[in-house]
């Protein structure tokens, strides 16, 4: 036999050499049927719904004292002295200056005089044409003497009536050479001081400041105003009368005030130059009236002002995990109906607390992806499951800080 021909060793190597090669066969037998069983990706999915939600915008305001009130001189002279302290409360009818009053007092004695001395003439005027008048009659004079005397009559009254205005205006700059505060309020630093000459209606002396209740000044952009109005008009977002709109304020340091205001004003144009409109919000601040660094706010400061009064209809909120940038702008992935991924561009425009809102690009009832998004891609058949934390998501997402992204890509 053929076995019995070779020797013992060689027997050993054929067999080995059979054995590896049955391994071999069987283990590339194998391979093909593990990679045509590959496993279904898991993944969370929220159902998309629709809510109403506030819809509150933000921008930069500056800050207005309710009634600034200029200071200035009605006279002309040299101020002999400053009654307040800068800085501080005033009252109205306080004293501010004093323009030395001496020429102004010697002018005034002058056209005191002055009516005392017409009020004579003309009493003298009209006791000479009491006298003349019965003599005409009796034709002891003649009738020019008669007509003279009625003509004194009435330039002692003109006169009288100039000298009386005369001594009105004389009183009225004495009585102006001291200056007080025409209304409550805090009063700046003064321009002038003791031994200046100062114009009269031209030279600015201080101003007062009323900082109960204060004005905030918002410009709103003309794309905001023209998308407002097309949600208006769409119904997408409904409001109340506009002077109803309120003001929540927000200080550079993130500080928010506790007190709301009120839209009291909305300018009749844009401003050519900024191509914005303004709006005027008022504000309670009775610390205001309180002594210098009780007030929460000071004119001439920048806030943010967030305006509430809108609500959003019909509104689709999803997680911002589940949105995601890519070449041409935000996408999500939806799972359709046989269970696979799709990939869908949307239009995300703002978040609330933790959720984008989305324009465009979903609707009711959709289940996006929110968990799992790195095992996916279009066309993945996956094992869907519901997302274990939507529960945490919030009942009043205006409880939450907002931030608005406009125009994202």
């Amino acid at each position: 036999m053929l076995t019995d021909s070779i020797s013992k060793p060689a027997q050993e190597i054929l067999y080995l050499g059979l054995f590896l090669t049955i391994l071999l066969l069987a283990g590339c037998s194998k391979a093909p049927s593990t990679e045509s069983l590959p496993a279904i990706p898991q993944v969370e999915f929220i159902s998309v719904t629709t809510r109403t939600i506030p819809d509150e915008p933000e921008f930069i305001g500056q800050t207005e004292a309710f009634r600034p009130v200029e200071i200035r001189p009605q006279v002309s002279g040299i101020i002999k002295k400053v009654f307040f302290t800068e800085g501080r409360n005033v009252k109205k009818g306080d004293q501010l200056y004093l323009i030395d009053p001496v020429p102004f007092r010697a002018i005034y004695l002058s056209a005191k005089a002055r009516v005392a001395q017409t009020q004579v003439r003309l009493d003298q005027a009209k006791q000479d044409l009491a006298r003349v008048q019965p003599l005409l009659k009796q034709q002891a004079v003649s009738k020019k003497n008669v007509d003279d005397a009625v003509a004194e009559v009435g330039a002692a009254k003109a006169a009288l009536e100039a000298a009386q205005s005369d001594l009105i205006k004389a009183k009225f700059d004495l009585d102006n050479t001291l200056i007080t505060a025409p209304v409550d309020g805090r009063i700046g630093r003064s321009h002038f001081y003791e031994g200046r000459l100062v114009s009269a209606q031209t030279t600015l002396l201080a101003t007062i400041d009323q900082l109960d209740p204060m004005y905030v000044n918002v410009s709103v952009p003309e794309s905001y105003l023209l998308r407002r109005r097309r949600e208006l008009a769409e119904h997408k977002v409904e409001r109340p009368d506009i002077f109803q709109l309120r003001g929540l304020m927000t200080f550079s340091d993130g500080s928010i005030y506790p007190e709301e205001g009120v839209l009291d004003f909305s300018d009749v144009a844009l401003r050519p130059e900024t191509g914005t409109l303004q709006g005027r919000f008022v504000f309670p601040n009775p610390e205001g009236k309180g002594s210098p660094g009780q007030s929460y706010f000071y004119p001439g400061q920048f806030v943010k002002v967030r305006i509430k009064g809108y609500s959003r209809i019909d509104a689709i909120l999803i997680p911002q995990r589940a949105v995601q940038q890519g070449p041409t702008g935000s996408f999500v992935y939806v799972i359709n109906g046989e269970e696979k991924i799709e990939l869908r561009p949307v239009q995300a425009s703002s978040w609330h607390g933790t959720e984008w809102l989305i324009e465009k690009g979903l609707r009711a009832g959709e289940r996006v992806v929110v968990e799992g998004l790195f095992r996916i891609q279009p066309g993945v058949q996956v094992d869907a499951v519901q997302y274990r934390n939507s529960h945490s998501t919030p009942d009043h997402p205006d409880e939450q800080t907002e931030q608005t992204v406009r125009n994202m890509p």
